[in-house]
């Protein structure tokens, strides 16, 4: 088993920074990738990063490429995503997720998710 803490959520306005940090612990030896997804109020989850654990190739979606960073800390296992130039439609709980043996852009194919952390960007 894996266990994901985020943290570091909030409220920022619009073109300003947030980063959002993720804890593993437990079987962390097992994990493949991890990454963020992210739900806006009456919409999909949607992808938002992931990265390759064995190499740190990180993957973006459309819509934060170039604003968002996804990077790794492998002595704490932690990992973060550095937010900048925010917009209000990034506003949504965002998921920390892991998995052992893939990664894809997919929310079904991820085995471990947090709690969630709240990100509010207002305009």
């Amino acid at each position: 088993q894996v266990q994901l803490v985020e943290s570091g959520g909030g409220l920022v306005q619009t073109g300003g920074s947030l980063r959002l940090s993720c804890a593993a612990s437990g079987r962390t030896f097992t994990i493949y990738a991890m990454g963020w997804f992210r739900q806006a109020p009456g919409k999909e989850r949607e992808f938002v990063a992931a990265i390759r654990w064995r190499d740190s190739r990180t993957f973006y979606a459309d819509s934060v490429k170039g604003r968002f960073t996804f990077s790794r800390d492998n002595a704490n296992n932690t990992v973060y995503l550095q937010m900048n130039s925010l917009k209000p439609e990034d506003t949504a709980v965002y998921y920390c997720v892991a998995d052992r043996t893939t990664i894809t852009t997919s929310r079904y194919d991820y085995e471990y998710w947090g709690q969630g952390t709240q990100v509010t960007v207002s305009s």
